[in-house]
């Protein structure tokens, strides 16, 4: 397991996500039934923030805390990076000071360098490219209640961005029947639609991008939506709303999809915009599950990666 990464999706195996979800499970059973068990005592990770962030950073604190070990928040502002060190040196650096990396980016190609130049393993803590982390928690709080992943039809409804991007990649590899449904100036993009594509084949699942989000919704067994305008794009706001309002996710659309569906939301949410609060408060929302069991499958990967 040595200097194992995740910075992609794909950089688990269907198998070993599977084992990520029953580690999950079992720490998360741990917390609950309120038994310490300290894996990774005397491990420190260090957290590398550009963007910020309420259940990122919460949620890898306390998890590191939970295993035993410890957390350095450290924002652009307070490491030399954000005053013009380059990325090698920075990964060279922190290698020799903690065990593992996260790193909440702008650009992917900085946790890329990260895990190239660093000598420890490093978690994409989320890029203006892929979320994996908030992916693999989507899946497994949909396998944690009890729906089969393998033919499930997950449907993601709005802006083209990160999430979507993770959720079909993550999704091809589980065996799911991803629906991505965008506006043609918002839609995803075709390098990872392709890779997706290629995952699918090998799983039995399938990828498809459409405009129109009824289509994607008739008969879904999950409905996801994001932010109209994610970090970094509140200036689009406007523009974006426009072209963006026929996918709100409102009881209608929701309607279509089959009666048990799940309605999921990586957070934060803004009511009235992507989503109405008789959907996002409704009986089908696991939106507050998904937020927790953040915590558990990022403690998950993290033994994983450490080889726990």
């Amino acid at each position: 397991m040595k200097n194992r990464s995740l910075i992609c999706d794909y950089d688990f195996s269907k198998e070993e996500i599977i084992k990520i979800f029953e580690t999950a499970k079992r720490v998360k059973g741990e917390v609950k039934s309120g038994k310490f068990v300290p894996y990774l005592a005397g491990k420190t990770m260090g957290m590398i923030f550009e963007k910020s962030s309420t259940r990122t950073r919460v949620s890898f604190e306390v998890g590191m805390y939970q295993l035993g070990g410890s957390a350095l928040f450290l924002s652009s502002k307070d490491i030399q990076l954000g005053r013009g060190e380059n990325i090698e040196d920075t990964a060279r650096v922190l290698s020799r000071y903690v065990d593992i990396i996260m790193a909440r980016t702008f650009e992917h190609s900085k946790v890329e360098d990260l895990a190239k130049y660093g000598n420890v393993p490093v978690i994409n803590g989320l890029t203006d490219l892929l979320h994996p982390c908030q992916a693999l928690t989507d899946y497994y709080t949909t396998y944690e209640k009890g729906k089969k992943l393998e033919g499930l039809k997950f449907t993601y409804v709005g802006d083209g961005n990160n999430m979507a991007h993770s959720l079909m990649l993550t999704g091809a590899i589980l065996g799911c029947h991803v629906w991505v449904a965008s506006p043609t100036s918002m839609t995803v993009n075709a390098d990872v639609v392709n890779k997706a594509k290629q995952l699918a084949l090998k799983s039995g699942g399938s990828v498809n991008v459409t405009t129109d989000p009824k289509e994607a919704c008739k008969n879904a067994d999950v409905v996801y939506t994001d932010v109209w305008a994610s970090m970094g794009q509140e200036a689009e706001f406007t523009a974006k709303e426009k072209v963006l309002r026929p996918y709100q996710v409102n009881k209608e659309l929701f309607g279509l999809a089959k009666k048990d569906a799940f309605f999921m939301h990586c957070l934060p949410a803004h009511r009235a915009e992507e989503v109405t609060a008789d959907v996002i408060d409704g009986p089908n929302s696991v939106i507050f599950d998904e937020a927790e069991n953040r915590l558990h499958v990022q403690k998950a990967i993290v033994l994983f990666l450490m080889g726990k």
